[in-house]
Protein backbone atom coordinates (compact mmCIF):
# COMPACT_ATOMS: atom_id res chain seq x y z
CA UNK A 1 0.00 0.00 0.00
CA UNK A 2 1.28 3.35 -0.82
CA UNK A 3 2.43 5.52 1.86
CA UNK A 4 -0.16 8.70 2.74
CA UNK A 5 2.31 11.66 4.11
CA UNK A 6 1.18 14.84 2.27
CA UNK A 7 -0.94 15.49 -0.48
CA UNK A 8 -1.92 18.06 -2.76
CA UNK A 9 -4.71 18.12 -5.46
CA UNK A 10 -7.70 19.40 -7.12
CA UNK A 11 -10.60 19.05 -4.02
CA UNK A 12 -13.91 18.39 -6.26
CA UNK A 13 -17.04 19.08 -4.14
CA UNK A 14 -19.72 16.69 -3.83
CA UNK A 15 -22.37 18.33 -1.50
CA UNK A 16 -24.25 15.28 -1.44
CA UNK A 17 -25.41 13.72 1.88
CA UNK A 18 -25.97 9.99 1.97
CA UNK A 19 -23.80 9.04 -0.53
CA UNK A 20 -24.39 5.52 -0.14
CA UNK A 21 -21.91 2.46 -1.43
CA UNK A 22 -24.19 2.06 -4.56
CA UNK A 23 -23.58 5.56 -5.62
CA UNK A 24 -19.98 5.25 -5.40
CA UNK A 25 -19.36 2.39 -7.27
CA UNK A 26 -23.04 0.26 -8.43
CA UNK A 27 -23.52 -3.47 -8.20
CA UNK A 28 -23.07 -3.99 -12.20
CA UNK A 29 -19.34 -3.58 -10.88
CA UNK A 30 -18.80 -6.19 -8.50
CA UNK A 31 -18.26 -9.23 -10.66
CA UNK A 32 -14.57 -8.73 -10.05
CA UNK A 33 -11.95 -8.74 -7.34
CA UNK A 34 -9.59 -6.87 -8.66
CA UNK A 35 -8.58 -3.64 -7.35
CA UNK A 36 -8.11 -1.95 -10.55
CA UNK A 37 -10.36 -0.42 -13.59
CA UNK A 38 -13.11 -0.07 -11.16
CA UNK A 39 -12.33 3.65 -11.43
CA UNK A 40 -14.50 3.50 -14.53
CA UNK A 41 -17.11 2.62 -12.55
CA UNK A 42 -17.22 5.42 -9.57
CA UNK A 43 -20.91 7.15 -10.14
CA UNK A 44 -21.36 5.30 -12.67
CA UNK A 45 -25.06 5.66 -12.53
CA UNK A 46 -24.44 9.78 -12.10
CA UNK A 47 -21.09 10.39 -14.34
CA UNK A 48 -22.76 8.72 -17.69
CA UNK A 49 -26.14 9.24 -19.61
CA UNK A 50 -28.31 6.56 -20.54
CA UNK A 51 -26.70 5.78 -23.80
CA UNK A 52 -23.16 5.96 -22.22
CA UNK A 53 -22.00 9.32 -22.47
CA UNK A 54 -20.53 11.23 -20.13
CA UNK A 55 -22.86 13.47 -18.00
CA UNK A 56 -21.47 16.78 -18.67
CA UNK A 57 -23.08 18.28 -15.16
CA UNK A 58 -21.17 15.49 -13.05
CA UNK A 59 -18.67 17.27 -11.09
CA UNK A 60 -15.75 14.20 -12.27
CA UNK A 61 -16.85 15.14 -15.83
CA UNK A 62 -16.22 18.78 -15.57
CA UNK A 63 -12.25 19.86 -17.05
CA UNK A 64 -10.88 21.31 -13.68
CA UNK A 65 -11.67 18.29 -11.85
CA UNK A 66 -11.37 15.22 -13.96
CA UNK A 67 -8.24 14.21 -11.81
CA UNK A 68 -9.68 15.42 -8.66
CA UNK A 69 -7.14 13.40 -5.69
CA UNK A 70 -9.30 14.51 -3.11
CA UNK A 71 -12.99 14.70 -2.32
CA UNK A 72 -15.12 17.02 -0.44
CA UNK A 73 -18.74 15.44 0.06
CA UNK A 74 -21.76 15.89 1.85
CA UNK A 75 -22.77 14.01 5.81
CA UNK A 76 -22.89 10.17 6.41
CA UNK A 77 -20.38 9.54 3.15
CA UNK A 78 -19.92 5.68 2.35
CA UNK A 79 -23.33 4.59 4.09
CA UNK A 80 -25.33 1.20 2.60
CA UNK A 81 -24.04 -2.03 1.91
CA UNK A 82 -20.33 -2.62 3.14
CA UNK A 83 -18.71 -3.45 -0.24
CA UNK A 84 -14.56 -2.92 -0.60
CA UNK A 85 -15.02 -2.11 -4.05
CA UNK A 86 -16.41 1.45 -3.17
CA UNK A 87 -12.84 2.90 -1.22
CA UNK A 88 -11.12 0.87 -4.64
CA UNK A 89 -13.23 2.61 -7.30
CA UNK A 90 -11.85 5.96 -5.48
CA UNK A 91 -8.48 5.34 -5.51
CA UNK A 92 -8.42 3.39 -8.93
CA UNK A 93 -9.84 7.08 -9.96
CA UNK A 94 -7.10 8.61 -8.19
CA UNK A 95 -9.08 10.02 -5.05
CA UNK A 96 -6.75 9.29 -1.93
CA UNK A 97 -8.58 11.59 0.52
CA UNK A 98 -12.34 12.18 1.43
CA UNK A 99 -13.51 14.92 3.44
CA UNK A 100 -16.98 15.08 5.40
CA UNK A 101 -18.61 15.61 8.34
CA UNK A 102 -19.25 11.71 9.24
CA UNK A 103 -18.98 8.81 7.30
CA UNK A 104 -20.35 5.04 7.84
CA UNK A 105 -18.42 2.91 10.22
CA UNK A 106 -17.46 -0.34 7.86
CA UNK A 107 -16.83 2.15 4.35
CA UNK A 108 -14.49 4.32 6.59
CA UNK A 109 -12.71 1.42 8.17
CA UNK A 110 -11.97 0.10 4.67
CA UNK A 111 -10.32 3.40 3.90
CA UNK A 112 -7.54 2.95 5.61
CA UNK A 113 -6.89 -0.56 4.40
CA UNK A 114 -6.96 0.68 0.76
CA UNK A 115 -4.68 3.66 1.17
CA UNK A 116 -7.12 6.61 1.90
CA UNK A 117 -7.97 8.59 4.09
CA UNK A 118 -11.07 9.63 5.33
CA UNK A 119 -10.96 12.78 7.62
CA UNK A 120 -14.08 14.65 9.83
CA UNK A 121 -14.53 17.78 10.07
CA UNK A 122 -16.83 19.86 11.63
CA UNK A 123 -19.73 21.00 9.38
CA UNK A 124 -18.66 24.49 9.50
CA UNK A 125 -14.96 23.53 8.55
CA UNK A 126 -17.14 21.78 6.01
CA UNK A 127 -18.58 24.68 4.14
CA UNK A 128 -15.57 26.22 3.96
CA UNK A 129 -13.82 23.09 2.86
CA UNK A 130 -16.60 22.85 0.37
CA UNK A 131 -16.41 26.94 -1.12
CA UNK A 132 -12.60 26.00 -1.38
CA UNK A 133 -13.54 23.00 -3.69
CA UNK A 134 -15.50 24.89 -5.62
CA UNK A 135 -12.92 27.22 -7.20
CA UNK A 136 -12.61 24.65 -10.26
CA UNK A 137 -8.80 24.68 -11.27
CA UNK A 138 -7.84 26.49 -8.76
CA UNK A 139 -9.41 24.19 -6.19
CA UNK A 140 -6.35 22.93 -4.37
CA UNK A 141 -5.74 21.47 -1.48
CA UNK A 142 -3.21 20.07 0.88
CA UNK A 143 -3.65 17.76 3.40
CA UNK A 144 -0.83 16.66 5.43
CA UNK A 145 -1.30 13.75 7.52
CA UNK A 146 2.09 14.31 9.69
CA UNK A 147 0.57 17.37 11.22
CA UNK A 148 -3.18 16.70 10.52
CA UNK A 149 -3.61 20.32 8.99
CA UNK A 150 -5.64 20.89 5.69
CA UNK A 151 -4.36 24.14 3.61
CA UNK A 152 -6.92 25.73 1.26
CA UNK A 153 -5.88 27.62 -2.07
CA UNK A 154 -6.03 31.32 -0.08
CA UNK A 155 -3.09 29.59 2.34
CA UNK A 156 -5.72 29.04 5.46
CA UNK A 157 -5.51 25.92 7.04
CA UNK A 158 -7.83 23.43 9.38
CA UNK A 159 -6.86 20.84 12.05
CA UNK A 160 -8.49 17.64 12.47
CA UNK A 161 -8.21 14.33 14.31
CA UNK A 162 -6.94 10.96 13.93
CA UNK A 163 -6.74 7.88 15.29
CA UNK A 164 -2.61 7.45 16.30
CA UNK A 165 -2.57 3.89 14.83
CA UNK A 166 -4.59 4.38 11.85
CA UNK A 167 -2.36 7.55 11.25
CA UNK A 168 0.84 5.41 11.58
CA UNK A 169 -0.59 2.86 9.01
CA UNK A 170 -1.53 5.40 6.69
CA UNK A 171 2.04 7.38 7.32
CA UNK A 172 3.71 3.71 6.71
CA UNK A 173 1.64 2.05 3.93
CA UNK A 174 0.76 -0.57 6.14
CA UNK A 175 -2.43 -2.46 5.68
CA UNK A 176 -3.30 -5.50 7.27
CA UNK A 177 -0.99 -7.80 5.56
CA UNK A 178 1.87 -5.17 6.21
CA UNK A 179 1.05 -4.87 9.64
CA UNK A 180 1.36 -8.98 9.74
CA UNK A 181 4.74 -8.84 7.99
CA UNK A 182 5.89 -5.86 10.75
CA UNK A 183 6.18 -9.35 12.66
CA UNK A 184 7.95 -11.37 10.58
CA UNK A 185 10.95 -12.11 12.52
CA UNK A 186 9.02 -13.20 15.38
CA UNK A 187 7.16 -15.17 13.57
CA UNK A 188 9.99 -17.07 12.38
CA UNK A 189 11.48 -17.36 15.57
CA UNK A 190 8.60 -18.81 16.80
CA UNK A 191 7.75 -21.08 13.77
CA UNK A 192 11.43 -22.08 14.55
CA UNK A 193 11.40 -23.10 17.90
CA UNK A 194 7.74 -24.52 17.73
CA UNK A 195 9.52 -26.98 15.18
CA UNK A 196 12.24 -27.70 17.67
CA UNK A 197 9.58 -28.07 20.82
CA UNK A 198 7.02 -30.10 18.90
CA UNK A 199 8.65 -31.91 16.52
CA UNK A 200 5.19 -34.02 15.71
CA UNK A 201 2.81 -30.88 14.68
Amino acid sequence: MDKFVKLTGVAAPLPVVNVDTDMIIPKDYLKTIKRTGLGTGLFAEARYNEDGTPNQDFILNKPAYQHAKILVAGDNFGCGSSREHAPWALLDFGIRCVISTSFADIFYNNCFKNGILPIKVSPEDLDKLMDDASRGSNAILTIDLENMEITGPDGGSITFDLDAFKRHCLLNGLDDIGLTLEKAAAIDSFEKSNAVSHPWA
